[in-house]
């Protein structure tokens, strides 16, 4: 059964926007050599189509502005739905980083509303002190009880930090549970693996280095076993990796539209795929015990207050020193990641897709949480197997 119900029109939409992505991820990578406003990362970082949906040669960007033109055009004459709501935002996407490219000065929140995809403010304070408060219940519930907040969680991922020597071991046992339960729930991803990469003085915590096969693991930060469950489920199964595995063989099978060869672009189909990675161990029902609450809980707050922080840094103009302050009494992170925090939002392109971890995750969740059983392998396929924006990913119905 195909994975959506596509017609002789869709499939040409997404081939040629498949093909204006990659053309322009081209011309960008030829016209910076490496040193533009997205160095040497690209507009989709990681391309599994290159035999199928080969990259036009654009010479210039008035080229790539006619082609949006064109699809612009072609977008008008589909009905009010939710393949219409995506390539509404994907060529306003395109169309935005075409123009930085361009060397087109945009502000934070230009960026974040029609690069991103998603609203230009903080999240809510109301949002924050729930899952404060939540966080609080469950240390409770855990056996953490005196201090403040900040200290009984500092407290719990002391206790429970992974020596070492014990990453590696403990990566390869996570990883293993995670791809069965990715077999049986989303995907048969078959024999493919990942070994684990440790790294240092980078901005990231974990990284989807799929073509090396490898994930890369900021080893100046301190990890819990549910915080690495957390990683191997967001980057490897069944998230970034599993995503690129079920794209690229729907997409060959016909079974998709070409577009879901760009489930890497920094674009608005960055939400999704960060949204899918943050929701995985959800995805295939791992969460074991109070220790996994508590980190999810967590994660989302740390989401929450880094998205605002980006805001508050970079749209309001805060100091570092009054952002990293924020971080620091909001999120309870540990100083590097407070660090790569605010050295990410600064980046000129890839800053505000900062946000787009909050808003992706809030977006399949909200969806995963509203659905029937009956409606789960629907929900699968049309997450997995299409592109969307956070906006047409609210709009699925089974």
């Amino acid at each position: 059964m195909p994975i959506q119900d596509t017609t002789l029109q869709d499939q040409e939409l997404g081939q040629r926007l498949t093909a204006l992505t990659i053309g322009m991820d081209q011309l960008e990578r030829r016209l910076s050599r490496g040193h533009g406003v997205l160095d040497s990362e690209g507009l989709v970082p990681i391309y599994l189509g290159q035999d199928l949906v080969p990259a036009p040669t654009y010479q210039d960007w008035e080229e790539v502005h006619s082609e949006l033109a064109v699809l612009d055009q072609a977008t008008q004459h589909i009905g009010p739905s939710p393949r219409r709501a995506f390539l509404e935002d994907m060529l306003r996407s395109l169309r935005t980083a075409a123009r930085l490219f361009e060397g087109e000065e945009l502000s934070f929140k230009e960026k974040l509303e029609q690069l991103v995809g998603v609203p230009a403010e903080p999240v809510s304070e109301d949002v924050i002190q729930d899952l404060q408060g939540r966080i609080d219940t469950l240390l409770q519930d855990a056996g953490y009880r005196s201090g403040t907040l900040a200290e009984r969680v500092h407290r719990w991922e002391a206790d429970g930090a992974i020596a070492s020597a014990d990453l590696g071991p403990t990566f390869r046992a996570l990883m293993d549970e995670a791809q069965q339960r990715t077999d049986a729930l989303i995907y048969p991803t078959g024999d493919y693996t990942m070994v684990l990469n440790e790294v240092r003085g980078v901005p990231f915590t974990a990284r989807c280095n799929f073509n090396a096969g490898q994930m890369d693991l900021n080893v100046d930060l301190n990890f819990t076993r549910s915080a690495l469950k957390h990683l191997v489920c967001h980057e490897v199964f069944p998230g970034h990796s599993t995503q690129l595995l079920y794209t690229r063989a729907a997409a060959e099978r016909g079974e998709s539209t070409p577009d879901v060869l760009l489930c890497t672009a920094n674009a608005v189909t960055g939400c999704v795929q960060e949204g899918i990675g943050d929701q995985g161990v959800h995805l295939i029902d791992w969460v074991e015990d109070t220790n996994d609450a508590i980190h999810m809980t967590l994660r989302r707050l740390r989401s929450a207050s880094a998205t605002s922080a980006a805001w508050y840094q970079m749209g309001a103009g805060w100091s570092e020193d009054r952002v990293r302050a924020f971080l620091r009494d909001t999120s309870y992170g540990q100083p590097v990641w407070i660090d790569g925090r605010i050295r990410f939002a600064s980046y000129s392109f890839r800053g505000p897709f900062i946000a787009s971890y909050w808003h992706g995750d809030e977006a399949v969740r909200t969806v995963r949480e509203r659905i029937r059983p009956d409606q789960r392998a629907a929900f699968i396929d049309t997450l997995y197997g299409q592109m969307h924006s956070p906006r047409s990913l609210m709009m699925f119905q089974a």
